[in-house]
């Protein structure tokens, strides 16, 4: 285990909150979010845990810290960049890339993290899946945010629903994510990208009442 988290000296963490929550975040990615405790932290970074236990209070606040941390850490590396383009198909675009990237090089070791909580607080109830919820659902309304500018701007087709282009591209970096952290096979995250490329490809189609002006038959096109 100690191999696999980044090392920071107990003075670093004992200075700084984020430091511990980072190292939290970086221990939690490996073990699991429901496996991080004050223990297990405390071992870890060869502390006391009554030191973190005044940081913290409890094992549940240290988790949904962590979970914040990396929350946060998804936003600035996947979404801050990405928020620089165009709202809509480029923006899209944009945050499909740096995803990608994201899962190529994970800041934490475990690689990404709100994946990994939502595969294993998904039928755990509480304070915790409740957060993990929230973050996924603020996340999925992003993408499909961006989807229906996208369709709105005439970049994407209006056949295709926002909330469905929302859910493939991030079940595509889902299961990105799993295989190349199972068998650290990187043609696993290029294939996700490509997929991704295919499901913002669509092109744009007329409207309905559109199409029947034109002699086509609308009654039987979706």
């Amino acid at each position: 285990m100690r191999g696999d988290v980044p090392r920071r000296s107990a003075a670093q963490v004992a200075d700084s909150r984020e430091e511990t929550i980072r190292a939290a975040a970086s221990v939690a990615s490996v073990i699991g979010l429901g496996a991080l405790s004050i223990g297990s932290l405390a071992d870890e970074l060869g502390m006391s845990k009554s030191g973190l236990v005044g940081r913290f209070g409890s094992k549940e606040q240290l988790q949904l810290a962590a979970l914040e941390f990396a929350a946060e850490t998804f936003r600035r590396t996947v979404y801050a960049p990405a928020a620089q383009e165009p709202a809509g198909l480029r923006r899209l675009t944009a945050i499909c890339d740096a995803w990608i990237e994201y899962l190529r090089r994970p800041p934490f070791p475990g690689g990404c993290f709100l994946t990994t909580a939502s595969v294993e607080f998904d039928a755990r109830p509480g304070p915790v899946n409740e957060a993990v919820k929230r973050t996924m659902r603020e996340w999925l309304g992003v993408l499909e945010y961006q989807a229906g500018k996208a369709v709105e701007q005439g970049e994407i087709s209006a056949a295709l629903d926002p909330r469905d282009i929302a859910f493939t591209i991030n079940a595509l970096a889902v299961g990105a994510n799993c295989e190349f952290q199972l068998h650290g096979e990187p043609r696993s995250l290029a294939c996700a990208r490509g997929a991704m490329a295919n499901v913002l490809a669509s092109e744009p189609r007329q409207p309905r009442e559109q199409r029947a002006a034109a002699g086509g038959s609308a009654a039987f096109e979706p």
